[in-house]
């Protein structure tokens, strides 16, 4: 039981990482605009979290006798990836950093992480109040 009690931080744990790791990995390409050749980067996460939930890369736990049972594996072998974008370049001189695109994914990156840790601090004031039965 003490075990599952966390599971769910731990969800949020890593996916605060990788946004994270985002919001870096963007402030790298926008302070690159002006470089000649950087090709911009991006981190992948999300498809990497549903695909190991898909082939059963983290355990569920079931509450409840109707709730589907998916996943086996362990959750600390998720890992987001930055990988280099190698597509078109947006200038002559081979940069592919486009200012605003990498603007609105800050402002979507910093909302994902707000949002995580909203959660976060609501599942600690949870089971603050849990212990403290106030």
């Amino acid at each position: 039981m003490w075990n599952n009690m966390f599971k769910p931080m731990d969800v949020m744990q890593k996916s605060l990482s990788a946004t994270w790791m985002r919001n870096a990995v963007i402030r790298n390409n926008i302070a690159n605009v002006e470089t000649p050749n950087f090709k911009t980067s991006n981190v992948e996460f999300e498809s990497i979290f549903a695909q190991a939930v898909r082939q059963g890369g983290f355990k569920a736990t079931r509450t409840h006798s109707g709730h589907r049972n998916f996943g086996t594996g362990n959750l600390s072998l998720i890992q987001p990836r930055v990988y280099q974008e190698q597509g078109l370049s947006m200038r002559m001189d081979g940069n592919n950093v486009d200012i605003e695109s990498e603007n609105v994914k800050l402002a979507q990156n910093s909302l994902q992480y707000n949002t995580i840790m909203e959660k976060l601090n609501s599942e600690i004031r949870r089971l603050r109040m849990a212990i403290t039965e106030s």
